[in-house]
């Protein structure tokens, strides 16, 4: 997919799709429901082709939103230029339930095209630890692990000097006061947080002060911040929308006018 509303990447890249973290405030969910075929999230699937609707329109999530291996898609970006791309956002590829074997081959893809920025999200990175521990978790410059946290207690993976991490605060529903691991040896490259999304019953809607600690934390160990669009109205204009300088070495986002904000 060469477009995408998601404001701290150029492009999105889905060879699997699918989770069953099942997250209340999810918007990956209900897309593929939306969209997609009408299974129950029991099973997982591959497909080597897309599978065609009707009309011959190609359908983009043909099991809803069980976890399928669209082996199709992995050539998606050898022919491109070089990008940020976040990969697999419509799913949790390091989820306990993806067969390893998918893993490998979205690395080995990645390896294919090395002049993209690859950008991979979980909210279970003790699969990181795992397959860093198996000498599986694919390394270099051009490749970001990602913790996503709605909680401070939740886990996350620090790659001391070998990964580049960061962490998504992605929605905030409470205050975090210090960022995890803050003043430790390894810290992560990047902070990333937004607001819930949608119209959920239950939807929080964060305070401007648990922005300010943040920002505070990242001002004070000197990591990077960006504040996503979804912010706008709690934080005003300009949002803080920083880039590490790794990413902005690819980022057509970050040359852009307005992109950027600071306090």
């Amino acid at each position: 997919m060469d477009k995408t509303k998601i404001d701290w990447c150029d492009s999105t890249w889905n060879p699997v799709t699918g989770c069953f973290h099942e997250c209340k405030y999810c918007y990956a969910r209900k897309i593929a429901e939306r969209f997609g075929g009408k299974q129950k999230y029991a099973d997982i699937f591959v497909e080597n082709e897309p599978v065609k609707e009707n009309n011959g329109k190609t359908l983009a999530y043909p099991h809803s939103f069980s976890p399928t291996f669209h082996i199709y898609r992995l050539n998606d970006y050898i022919a491109k230029k070089g990008r940020n791309i976040f990969v697999c956002s419509m799913a949790d590829l390091f989820g306990d339930w993806v067969p390893g074997s998918w893993i490998e081959e979205v690395f080995s893809a990645c390896e294919k095209s090395p002049q993209h920025n690859y950008m991979f999200l979980t909210k279970n990175p003790e699969r990181y630890f795992v397959l860093h521990q198996e000498g599986k978790l694919l390394k270099g410059d051009n490749i970001w692990y990602g913790s996503t946290l709605t909680d401070p207690a939740m886990g996350v993976f620090f790659g001391g000097d070998v990964y580049n991490t960061f962490l998504s605060i992605e929605p905030i529903l409470q205050p975090f006061g210090k960022i995890p691991n803050a003043g430790d040896k390894y810290l992560p490259g990047w902070v990333i947080v937004g607001a819930e999304t949608g119209r959920r019953k239950e939807k929080v809607i964060p305070k401007r002060e648990w922005l300010e600690e943040i920002l505070e934390d990242c001002r004070r160990y000197g990591i990077p911040l960006f504040m996503k669009s979804s912010l706008a109205d709690i934080w005003g204009e300009p949002l803080v929308q920083e880039f590490p300088e790794k990413l902005k070495m690819r980022s057509n986002m970050a040359l852009l006018p307005g992109k950027q904000g600071d306090v």
